[in-house]
């Protein structure tokens, strides 16, 4: 019977056994899923559609394949096609029975000296990331269905032909580590009945003893007759028995450790997932809940991004500082901020211990709020800390992309006081809506702001907007006062009941920028001029720029008999609280600048 139940152990041994290497080898599927795309080469940019790298689940591979420059890179779909509308490409996508479809799409808007073909792709705002490689590409990637692909070689020559894209599969075989270990235990159990079957047939071939006892043996004397002498001859015990035990186990030990030796073999070819895995899910930790109103556009930027393009517009305008390159600075400022670096720059030229500009610190970015559209412009507030701790400063900035082919550009660029609070604002991936210049949900709308503050530096508290202002607490006021009472001074002591000095300050030409925050309100940037005229009371008196190189600079000339007048460039930053609110319209920060001087005619 124990033979019987040794082969049953056998059989079962070797279906696990083999059951368990057939999961690993013969009936274990292909590892990934791919699908390639063969393009004509023709066009300069090749569009895989998120609907392709989302047809398998999974982190998708990306492999492209060219003879030279290969650039890919991904962003949202929309802003991708925005970015690809005044040029011909590509676009591959599947159907909805998964077959792969490329199809040649045209313009659909007309190309501008902005948006010319043939431009490189390379470091535009738009993308989450890019990728370059010579020859070939291969990124790993984990895209939602809304975004896509971009793929290129420089802009100008075709892009790459030879695209793949492939996704893991899912092959593990669970279940082959305990076949294989069950099977061998089975085995080795089997090998343990075989031994002791073999052990009862010999022990039931041994002749059996008489029931009777056996006499007693005694020793055999022998007479020696021939020499006489007398001996006692005692028989060798028989140790052949137990010679044949010892032989018997050490073969038994011999057949185990075959059995053992393939368990042990099959044990090492098995990896991680040819075992169960039973680690339990952790439990998400909570979360704040954020309500998205139905319907609003994503954010413009991601975080990410924000800090990539705040990146860019730091070192560009590095670079134009050490060089006092104005043209390079208007690759990443407009407006107000472009302004007043060229001011700077005419006059560090002209006069060399002329103090730079603050640089815009990169990072570490503190505050991001993107502009919640599908459309353009679009905007991006942020705050960044100075990491110089020689110049601990905290720059607030407001920053515009015009088109999809245009780079984000810095148009307001201001100091945030130490003591300023900021409101309430959104958290970087829901955003902010861009309030209208005439919006009526403000105490003030934005487009009325620059004035009514202007009227308060003119009028102070004889402004009929000087209540809605938190004077108590603003330091450019206090900053524009103090300047007010050096400068008239100073013409008092070079010019005493020969020259005046009259001030005014206006709205300044920049169109006001408004961001919403989470109470109503907004963050306004706006722009206000000041001016301050000095002018000659007696005709046969001049002013003199004795002590003034800047105005001097600016205007090519030492003295004039008509006056100067000196503008400076206000950029502001404001909280606007929402109508009907009892808060009032408190300064956040500002950047205060020379912007222009001449001769009064």
């Amino acid at each position: 019977m124990r033979f019987v139940w040794a082969v049953v152990a056998f059989v079962i041994a070797a279906v696990m056994i083999g059951a368990g290497i057939a999961q690993r080898t013969v009936f274990q599927g292909p590892s990934e899923a791919s699908a390639t795309v063969q393009t004509e080469g023709t066009s300069a940019y090749t569009l895989v559609d998120g609907a392709l790298l989302t047809s398998v689940p999974g982190a998708q591979t990306l492999r492209v394949e060219g003879d030279g420059e290969v650039f890919a890179a991904y962003g949202r779909t929309d802003d991708v096609e925005a970015w690809l509308a005044d040029v011909p490409y590509t676009a591959v996508t599947v159907d909805g029975e998964g077959v792969v479809q490329t199809t040649e799409i045209q313009p659909t808007v007309t190309a501008t000296s902005a948006a010319a073909a043939g431009r490189s792709p390379v470091d535009s705002d738009l993308w989450l990331d890019e990728y370059e490689q010579t020859g070939t590409l291969s990124a790993t990637l984990q895209l939602p269905s809304e975004m896509s692909v971009l793929i290129a070689s420089d802009g100008t020559a075709p892009a790459p032909a030879n695209v793949s894209v492939s996704w893991p599969v899912d092959d593990s075989t669970p279940w082959a580590g305990p076949l294989i270990v069950g099977g061998g235990i089975v085995l080795l159990a089997g090998l343990v009945l075989y031994l002791l079957g073999i052990r009862h047939v010999r022990r039931s071939r041994r002749p059996r003893r008489k029931g009777l006892p056996l006499p007693v043996t005694e020793p055999i004397s022998t007479v020696d007759t021939g020499a006489g002498a007398k001996g006692i001859i005692s028989e060798t015990p028989n140790r052949r028995g137990s010679r044949a035990r010892g032989a018997l186990g050490g073969r038994r030990a011999l057949i185990a450790v075959p059995a053992l030796g393939v368990s042990v073999a099959l044990l090492a070819g098995c990896s991680a997932d040819a075992w169960p895995q039973f680690t339990a899910e952790e439990s998400p930790s909570p979360t704040p809940t954020v309500i998205v109103p139905e319907g609003q556009f994503p954010p413009a930027v991601t975080e990410a991004q924000a800090q990539r393009i705040v990146s860019r517009v730091s070192s560009t305008v590095a670079q134009a500082d050490a060089a006092l390159d104005a043209t390079a600075a208007a690759q990443r400022l407009s407006g107000p901020a472009l302004a007043e670096r060229q001011t700077n720059y005419t006059l560090r030229a002209a006069i060399p211990d002329r103090a730079a500009l603050p640089a815009i610190p990169a990072e570490p970015v503190q505050i991001v709020l993107p502009q919640t559209t599908g459309i353009w412009p679009r905007t991006l507030m942020t705050v960044v800390e100075s990491a110089d701790a020689a110049t601990p400063t905290t720059t607030i900035m407001m920053m515009s992309q015009e088109t999809p082919w245009d780079e984000y550009k810095a148009s307001y660029v201001g100091n945030l006081e130490a003591s300023t609070n900021l409101p309430e604002l959104a958290a970087p991936y829901v955003g902010a809506t861009q309030v209208a210049p005439d919006s009526s949900f403000l105490s003030l709308a934005p487009e009325n702001v620059a004035a009514a503050y202007a009227d308060v530096i003119n009028n102070g508290q004889s402004s009929p907007s000087y209540a809605k202002f938190d004077t108590a607490n603003d330091l450019l006021l206090a900053a524009i006062q103090d300047n007010k009472t050096k400068r008239t001074d100073e013409l008092n002591q070079t010019g005493a009941g020969t020259a005046e000095i009259s001030f005014s300050a206006s709205a300044g030409p920049a169109e006001p920028i408004a961001l919403a925050t989470l109470d109503t309100g907004a963050i306004v940037a706006v722009n206000v001029y000041e001016s301050d005229t000095a002018k000659p009371t007696n005709a046969d008196a001049v002013i003199k720029l004795d002590n003034n190189p800047a105005v001097k600079a600016l205007t090519g000339v030492d003295q004039s008999a008509t006056g100067f007048t000196t503008t400076y460039s206000d950029q502001v930053f404001f909280y606007v609280p929402s109508q009907g609110s009892d808060d009032k319209i408190r300064l956040l920060g500002y950047r205060s600048s020379l912007l222009e001087a001449k001769v009064s005619p």
